[in-house]
């Protein structure tokens, strides 16, 4: 499995959960472990931030209490804070977590890496699919 998209390297091109192309999650705010706008991942990404979500409220609650406060902003970091509607990369063991407790964001599959899958079931990914078709 690729872990990064082709960066002129000639590494192949990143993978989404649907077997196609990683397209991009968000540049407003600006996503990803590597901050391109994609949910890429790669060594130094030990959280696996792979699972581009659509923040909610419940969510961003959630993360809080968990000890990731996701909504309030870290200026120092350059980092806004997301607020409901955000499009975010979540740590693929986040998501799972929030599924698990019935609080989970809808996840955008094409923008989802296939690495969420050595954490989530497709199934699972599918049923809170903002573009499933």
């Amino acid at each position: 499995m690729a872990d990064l998209h082709d960066r002129g390297g000639g590494r192949p091109q990143a993978r989404n959960v649907l077997g196609g192309a990683l397209l991009p999650c968000s540049v407003a705010p600006l996503t990803g472990f590597y901050r391109d706008g994609c949910c890429n991942t790669g060594p130094g990404d030990v959280g696996l931030h792979v699972v581009c979500a659509e923040v909610t409220e419940e969510f961003l609650a959630f993360s809080r209490a968990a000890g990731n406060d996701l909504s309030t902003p870290r200026p120092e970091y350059g980092f806004a804070g997301l607020k409901p509607g955000d499009r975010w990369c979540l740590c693929a063991a986040r998501w799972e977590e929030a599924r698990r407790a019935g609080v989970a964001p809808p996840v955008l599959l094409e923008a989802t890496h296939e690495a969420a899958l050595q954490v989530s079931e497709r199934a699972h990914l599918l049923a809170h699919a903002l573009d499933a078709d």
